[in-house]
This record gives C-alpha cells, structure tokens and sequence, in this order.
C-alpha cells in the first residue's frame, strides 16, 4: 500500500457539484492498494500516519502528530499512486489492486484510521472526484507499507 500524506489546513472532495467530504487542519490522505496487500501494510501506514510527528510544537517544530494536534483527515483512495511511466508517454497502472481487493482495504484503511480517535472523512471509491486544499508548510510525504 502507499500513502501520500499532505498536511493541510483545509482541505475537500466534490463529486458531481456536492462536497461529500471536507475538514480543517490535519491530513489529505491519497490511499492505494496494490497486488499482495493485506492487513500488515494497512496497520504498517495507519501506525506510520497517526504517530508520524510534522505538526509543529510550541517552538515551531516538527514534533507533534496528528493525534497530538487532534486534526482531522480525508482519505481518499488514489490507485494513480501506482503508476509506472518508465516506458513511453502514458502511465501504466497494472500495478494498482484491482477493485474487488482495493475497495475492501480501503474502507479497512479508514476504520483503522478512525478507531485511533481521529475524525475521518472520505471521497468515495472509484467516483470521479475534484479534491482542493491548502497544503500547509508544504508538508507533503509518501509512505510505501513496502519499504519498511
């Protein structure tokens, strides 16, 4: 699995005109599953994203986790994470899961996530999405369950 986090101090998914999720300071989560996942990658990233320490202490540094803080996150599945662009012009994305394996570590992903005690939001898997935020720092970073 690869997880791309972007702190943010806002961020929203729209689908068809309606946002269906939105929150203030926390985490954008691009999710993706790949092939051969399961539930050590998913406790590896929800372990890795809840405790990783960017938020900014009473002395402006990066020591705080999100816990910590108690932000929020939007989790929105990103099987684009997988792409392969080494040959030619346009991606190849076999590396992605296919959905009948995704979409279940997906949604495991985000109970996983909100039984830390965080408050979760989520696109929804599959759907056409425009996602918007404010990437705060910037602090954006990937996390890949196979490069532990």
């Amino acid at each position: 699995m690869r997880l791309l986090l972007q702190r943010v101090s806002q961020a929203q998914v729209d689908i068809a005109g309606q946002t269906v999720g939105q929150i203030g300071q926390g985490y954008l989560a691009l999710v993706a599953v790949t092939e051969g996942d399961g539930q050590e990658d998913l406790d590896y990233l929800v372990r890795k994203m809840t405790n990783l320490r960017v938020f900014a202490d009473e002395e402006g540094k990066l020591n705080k986790s999100i816990l910590d803080v108690q932000g929020a996150v939007l989790s929105v599945s990103q099987f684009t994470l997988f792409a392969d662009t080494h040959k030619g012009n346009r991606p190849n994305f076999m590396a992605a899961a296919r959905p009948e394996l995704a979409k279940p570590l997906y949604d495991q992903f985000n109970a996983a996530v909100k039984a830390t005690g965080l408050h979760v939001e989520q696109g929804q898997f599959g759907a056409d999405m425009h996602v918007s935020l404010t990437n705060d720092g910037p602090v954006t970073i990937m996390i890949d369950s196979k490069n532990k």
